[in-house]
């Protein structure tokens, strides 16, 4: 399916055609939220989405439970590419793909811990009700410290700036996970050492 606006191929600036080396260089093509939004918007615009990255970095979560908590938030809201990319990174990462293949059945998995179900389920009344039951909150606050438990709103919030830009332009999965599968596999492949003579 066509995004609304078409992609950009060639942008314009440096600071865009360096946005668009990068992202193949990383990922093995451009995304299309980076051609179809950010070369439309002003660099600091596309700047935010990378500060979110960053911000990321800083989070005291552990990477699994924050692909988890903004996967979960992709798969509510039916953005087709966050969850691509969402997991593409947790191939990347090594993680356990069984869980994150569970995702929908967390509640009833025994891949996943009661925190993570805390965790899951806060996530989504937030997401689909846009309110959250007192219970719900206190599970959560029974397995997250207060930090964590605002950096899981964030998660939440800063998921929602992703897959409204994307639902919102209709962008959809840029097969990123099959990339990133290929590239594990590359990498797994043992080339035999020549035999001394």
């Amino acid at each position: 399916m066509d995004t609304f606006l078409p992609p950009i191929e060639h942008p314009q600036g440096l600071a865009m055609k360096m946005a668009y080396f990068f992202t193949r260089r990383q990922f093995g093509k451009v995304l299309t939220p980076l051609k179809v939004y950010c070369a439309r918007m002003p660099a600091t615009f596309g700047m935010f989405y990378g500060k979110i990255g960053k911000l990321d970095k800083k989070l005291v979560l552990p990477p699994e439970t924050v692909l988890l908590v903004r996967e979960q938030v992709a798969r509510l809201n039916v953005c087709l590419f966050c969850i691509d990319i969402g997991r593409a990174f947790t191939i990347q990462g090594s993680m356990d793909q069984a869980k994150f293949d569970a995702l929908e059945h967390y509640r009833s998995s025994p891949l996943f811990t009661e925190r993570e179900r805390a965790a899951l389920d806060y996530v989504t009344e937030l997401t689909r009700d846009k309110k959250v039951a007192p219970e719900t909150f206190g599970r959560l606050a029974a397995h997250f410290t207060q930090r964590e438990i605002c950096e899981i709103v964030w998660l939440v919030a800063s998921e929602h700036v992703y897959n409204m830009t994307n639902i919102g332009l209709n962008i959809h999965s840029d097969m990123l996970c099959d990339i990133a599968r290929s590239k594990m596999q590359s990498t797994d492949v043992r080339v035999p050492l020549p035999h001394s003579s």
